[in-house]
């Protein structure tokens, strides 16, 4: 099992996020290599902000993913907007922590180099997802 220096930040007032606990398990289902990562849980305006900053959409989205290093650790960080996901959740009926898990895992895998810009990399990064997700005992995330 590789190696995991993980810290989580809350930067938001929601109080239904999930434990420390909880998103460490989530990462090491994702994690392929050793690892240094951190998790920030953001509220909408942060969210905005960084979205604005780094990828020049004006609204706050769910998970930002921000790869520093690839070699010989993966070092990197996730921001997670805590409104973004509850809302999400609710809208697709999913339980929320499994939307946490789900946007965990997206973001775990973003910061190893998938992406889901390309259809043949969208299907393989889904299907990874989907796996993680199954092995943690949730189902589908793209599951109508």
């Amino acid at each position: 099992m590789p190696a995991l220096d993980f810290s989580l930040q809350l930067a938001s007032d929601a109080t239904d996020i999930p434990e420390l606990a909880q998103f460490k398990r989530w990462v090491r289902a994702a994690l392929r290599v050793d690892t240094s990562l951190t998790i920030r849980i953001v509220d909408a305006a942060e969210g905005q902000q960084l979205n604005a900053a780094y990828r020049g959409k004006n609204y706050a989205t769910n998970v930002l993913t921000f790869p520093l290093t690839e070699e010989p650790v993966l070092i990197g960080d996730i921001v997670i907007c805590a409104p973004v996901v509850a809302k999400e959740a609710i809208e697709q009926g999913k339980p929320l922590l499994a939307h946490y898990a789900h946007m965990t895992v997206h973001g775990v895998l973003h910061l190893h180099g998938y992406d889901h810009e390309v259809d043949a990399q969208a299907e393989l990064m889904e299907a990874m997802e989907i796996a993680v997700m199954q092995k943690l005992g949730f189902a589908n995330p793209y599951a109508e």
